[in-house]
């Protein structure tokens, strides 16, 4: 159920496109899967290609509004040669075929007043794989003891969906994943993102040559960004993970400005862009993803969030023995979880990057959640490393303060990749 609204523009289409431009920057490295619901017409063909995650979602209600209740989405990023440039990709002229959830994030909006928290996990981390349906029939029995990263090559989307639902505790009712071929579609037709160097880097793996400064990434170089590791912090995953963090709170400052939400046409064409990756099995959505109407409610309740109530932190982990994979630390994770089932804001204490990839260095412009907010990097004094949003002096709003173990950084925090030393 949603709360009903009237839309009051005179021109409706634009505002739907307005408020789901605004909600496309939350939905993670593949946030661009909410484009494709601004085309009304491409509802048969988004409906066609959903798969079942177990959790279907109701009727709609005659009268768009902001959906009711908070909304948990699973966006996951695999990497999958289907489809996929050879000359981009030399390693998928010898892929055997299989597909894993190299990126897996949890995307939580909160219930009014609207907050954004997005949880990624390491894909190293060792977590219980409950029972998954196999995709092709049948079923593959639990195990306790795997890289969170197999998920999805035992039961595709909904397996990951299970997963995270077991070890978070939390109800999942969205998902979507997204291949490398419709990361750099989507990028391009954004129209790049900016992105912080503190140093040079360059990486061997996978031919990523940046300056030292600020660069406009778009396409394949965007793509090799979100993915890079060696050659960044301490070269683990965990660095990864705050470089994309980087990446998104970007992206959220772009397209919360008027460099998107004014820009009609270039709205349009994100929307046929992303019409075209679930078409070409680029994009895969859940079922309950395939309504443009439900994603118009949900894009309703994250117009308006501010840079500070949009946070991205990583699930708590430590190394295990040997440090080649990370376990995670529920205890800390718990106080997170908790926060957000009590919809209570929460504050970062912990460092900016679990692997050293980044470095806070200023504070964006605007507040956002209005369009207009230029999200220029550097406009104010350097925040405090870790902290990522503060109250109003005096008051007491229930802030919930991170255990030092979760890091991260919230969308009005700007922050620069760090070269590995």
């Amino acid at each position: 159920m949603a709360r009903h609204g009237e839309l009051t523009s005179p021109h409706p289409l634009r505002q739907v496109f307005t408020i789901l431009a605004a909600v496309v920057a939350v939905v993670l490295v593949s946030t661009t899967a909410i484009g494709g619901f601004y085309v009304w017409d491409a509802a048969r063909s988004l409906s066609d290609n959903g798969v079942s995650i177990g959790d279907e979602g109701s009727e709609l209600p005659p009268h768009i509004g902001e959906i009711e209740g908070g909304v948990n989405m699973l966006v996951v990023g695999t990497d999958s040669c289907e489809g996929q440039d050879l000359k981009l990709f030399p390693r998928c002229k010898h892929d055997d075929g299989g597909e894993r959830n190299d990126v897996t994030m949890l995307v939580h909006i909160s219930d009014a007043p609207r907050r954004v928290t997005v949880v990624s996990f390491p894909r190293d981390m060792i977590v219980p794989i409950p029972s998954c349906q196999n995709p092709e029939g049948g079923s593959y029995p639990p195990m306790s003891a795997q890289m969170i990263n197999v998920s999805y090559s035992y039961g595709g989307l909904g397996c990951s969906v299970a997963t995270v639902e077991e070890l978070t505790g939390v109800d999942i009712q969205f998902a979507a994943a997204i291949r490398w071929t419709g990361v750099i579609n989507m990028s391009d037709a954004i129209g790049g993102v900016d992105v912080c160097l503190s140093d040079d880097i360059k990486d061997k793996h996978t031919g990523l040559n940046l300056k030292k400064g600020e660069q406009t990434l778009v396409g394949a170089q965007a793509l090799q960004f979100l993915r890079i590791r060696h050659g960044i912090g301490d070269g683990s995953d965990l660095g990864r993970i705050s470089n994309q963090q980087q990446f998104m709170s970007s992206l959220v400052r772009k397209l919360q400005s008027g460099a998107v939400l004014s820009n009609y046409p270039a709205l349009l064409n994100l929307a046929n862009t992303a019409i075209r990756q679930v078409n070409e099995k680029q994009l895969v959505l859940s079922e309950s993803l395939t309504n443009p109407q439900r994603m118009v409610q949900i894009a309703m309740a994250v117009a308006d969030v501010p840079y500070k109530d949009i946070v991205f932190v990583q699930y708590p982990t430590v190394y295990a023995p040997g440090g080649a994979r990370v376990l995670p630390v529920s205890s800390a994770a718990d106080v997170l979880f908790t926060a957000l089932s009590e919809n209570k804001p929460i504050r970062v204490t912990g460092s900016a990057s679990g692997g050293n990839g980044v470095e806070v260095v200023g504070e964006a412009e605007g507040d956002g959640g209005t369009p207009g907010a230029t999200g220029t990097p550097g406009a104010t004094d350097t925040p405090t490393p870790g902290a990522t949003g503060e109250a109003t002096p005096g008051a007491d709003d229930g802030t919930v303060e991170l255990p030092g173990e979760i890091t991260g950084q919230s969308a009005n925090e700007v922050t620069c990749t760090v070269a590995q030393r």
